[in-house]
């Protein structure tokens, strides 16, 4: 199949794309002050910010999950606020909600919008599922239309707008887990794992010491904006493209995957086309935050298992085998998709 959608950057698109490469060094030299080790997730979190796609992070506690997204927020001078969701969280806690507001001098009362934390460039849902549906809901449609809407009134949320959603993967009990529909609308699932030894003798050094180091800021909320425009006029060649559709059609039974033993064996649900737009859309910020102007297979690849790992649903076999999602991946990956019929 021949390439259609080849064209060159503008002029200016590549003196953006070069500040960006320099800033994600900047960035990341930055964090690396504050965070030790961790480079993956960091790298991942920054894929998504410069997609405008919203993230899942899995952890257990402790692992510096709130301190990693508050560095990002001051490097690049971002407001943030971090949410705590509890099973008595009501929508209007996120949103904001009217209050009367009197006016002595003239006699009267009227309404006032107080905004919610959700008013924030990055807001941080803490144990997004420790919360009931009616309150997932609020967050997710502001995530989805980047608006919220009380009293009849819609207020518009502050550009850019970036949720990071926590889980718990230890703690399920009295939880209320998001439905796949509503798993759909992350960007990417990033699951952040236990430093190693010397790097967590590394932590315990910086964090019971006195030095707080301060941090530069690299990048301001409108640099952001436009850098994310430019992450989407980045043309990626129809090979490319194809390969994410394949890939993703790859994960689904009645897709290409009807042709791989594993995903007819073990897979009940597989990706939709929303991991399309996000594998494509990843491997555009990618190879923009290192500089390359050619998007490759090899980018698509390199957010496959952030994309992919939480639209995969395995079925009952797979679960008495022991065979997860990121199992799936990785043989898909390896072996590569089938071509498509």
């Amino acid at each position: 199949m021949s390439d259609t959608n080849e064209a060159k950057p503008a002029e200016n698109d590549l003196e953006l794309i070069e500040k960006l490469r320099d800033a994600r060094k900047r960035m990341a030299s930055e964090m690396a002050r504050i965070i030790v080790g961790q480079d993956d997730v960091v790298d991942q979190l920054l894929v998504a910010l410069f997609c405008g796609g919203h993230s899942l992070m899995i952890g257990v506690p402790g692992l510096a999950k709130t301190l990693m997204v508050r560095t990002i927020a001051n490097i690049l001078d971002l407001s943030f606020n971090r949410i705590q969701f509890t099973p008595d969280l009501m929508p209007s806690d996120i949103t904001g909600s009217e209050i009367i507001s009197e006016d002595a001098g003239a006699g009267r009362r009227d309404f006032r919008f107080v905004s919610g934390p959700v008013f924030a460039n990055i807001v941080l849902a803490d144990e997004i599922n420790r919360t009931p549906p009616k309150t997932q809901a609020a967050l997710l449609q502001a995530m989805e239309e980047h608006r919220v809407t009380v009293a009849g009134k819609t207020y518009a949320l502050e550009e850019p707008f970036f949720v990071l959603a926590t889980q718990n993967p230890i703690e399920q009990e009295g939880t209320y887990p998001l439905p796949e529909a509503q798993l759909d609308r992350f960007m990417f699932s990033i699951n952040i794992d236990y430093p190693s030894i010397p790097e967590e003798i590394r932590i315990v050094q910086a964090t019971t010491g006195g030095e707080q180091p301060e941090l530069a800021q690299v990048l301001d909320a409108a640099q952001v904006v436009t850098l994310r425009k430019v992450v989407r006029r980045i043309p990626a060649a129809t090979s490319v493209v194809e390969y994410a559709v394949r890939l993703a059609s790859a994960t689904r039974p009645t897709g290409l995957g009807r042709n791989v033993e594993w995903v007819r064996k073990y897979v009940r649900w597989g990706a939709g086309p929303r991991a399309s737009q996000y594998l494509t859309l990843g491997a555009k910020a990618r190879a923009v935050l290192r500089g390359n102007l050619c998007i490759t297979e090899d980018d698509v690849k390199g957010v496959a298992r952030a994309v992919l790992r939480h639209r995969i649903i395995t079925n009952f076999q797979a679960e008495s085998e022991g065979v997860k999602p990121i199992d799936i991946i990785e043989h898909l990956l390896q072996e590569g998709p089938p071509p498509a019929t």
